[in-house]
């Protein structure tokens, strides 16, 4: 019934600021088309440390980020000149295609007070004939998102189509992405017609077929079978998986079915041919040294 179980590692974004990462693994690379998975917080720092946490201007090519908040709010700047507050329960969708550069900072202290900043951070990869579109930003705000209720269930479609729920986000495969709060003994399911298919336990404990699975761990679930999770206390679960895309290389902020167009961004990040953002552009991340790993193995990311 399960694949895999992977348990999220700690990676470093910025100094001092630590996430869970999920995606990608070394015995799974990609879930559909779900190339790279964050978890981040809940956030506990001083209001002073705010700009420690800030991720700088970075590039991507080849995917969508998708930017979940659970908590706390996030400021979104990019080279399209876009400058967009992310607030909880919005889906924001930036789409690199081509080369695109944006930052993330955390500019409203009261938003941090208390550890409340929470967010999912996820890549899409694009299909090859949508790898090199030109790039854009799309916000979409709560109430465009349907939403589901049950007995003990609260469930959210933030992107694709589930259970007979669609929503507006504009995505390039099939895929399903969905935010689940299920409440103590809640029974629950997977959408059905995807061959691959995951549940991310962000918070509380649920069990699958008499085993239990905590905190940042992605349940991979084998194809072809319909397994029900059952609360075992409140829980938070992020389901998400679709039609798998192939082989895709990753390096740093970079996606792409080519080998040699990853090595065109890194030269043209480096040569500073892909454009700043407008409104943030006095600082940027560097390109990382390249110290030879293995083929589609990442230095550390940044956030999305």
């Amino acid at each position: 019934m399960l694949d895999l179980v992977i348990d999220a590692r700690p990676a470093a974004i910025m100094p001092g600021f630590d996430v869970k990462r999920i995606l990608p693994y070394r015995l799974r690379r990609m879930l559909g088309p779900f190339i790279f998975m964050d978890h981040a917080g809940p956030v506990h720092v001083p209001p002073e440390q705010l700009p420690s946490l800030d991720v700088l201007p970075h590039p991507h090519i080849g995917l969508s980020t998708v930017s979940y908040l659970f908590g706390g709010q996030v400021t979104h700047r990019d080279s399209l000149g876009v400058e967009q507050i992310i607030r909880p329960g919005e889906v924001n969708w930036m789409t690199a295609g081509s080369g695109i550069a944006h930052s993330e900072r955390f500019e409203d202290p009261g938003t941090l007070a208390g550890g409340a900043l929470e967010m999912i951070q996820t890549w899409v990869a694009l299909p090859e004939a949508a790898e090199e579109q030109t790039p854009t930003f799309a916000n979409y705000q709560p109430q465009e998102l349907p939403i589901f209720t049950d007995q003990g269930v609260w469930m959210r479609l933030i992107a694709g189509d589930a259970f007979g729920l669609r929503n507006e986000v504009k995505t390039h495969s099939p895929l399903f992405y969905l935010h689940v709060v299920l409440q103590t003994g809640a029974r629950f399911g997977l959408p059905r017609g995807y061959p691959e298919r995951g549940a991310y336990v962000a918070k509380g404990s649920v069990e699958v077929n008499g085993r239990l699975y905590t905190p940042g761990q992605l349940l991979v679930f084998t194809p072809g079978l319909n397994p029900v999770l059952v609360a075992r206390e409140p829980s938070t679960l992020m389901l998400l998986g679709g039609e798998p895309l192939g082989e895709r290389f990753i390096w740093w902020n970079f996606v792409s079915s080519r080998r040699e167009r990853i090595d065109q961004a890194k030269a043209d990040w480096k040569a500073g041919r892909i454009a700043l953002p407008p409104n943030d552009n006095a600082v940027f991340v560097p390109l990382p040294e390249d110290k030879s790993r293995p083929a589609g193995s990442p230095p550390p990311q940044a956030l999305s």
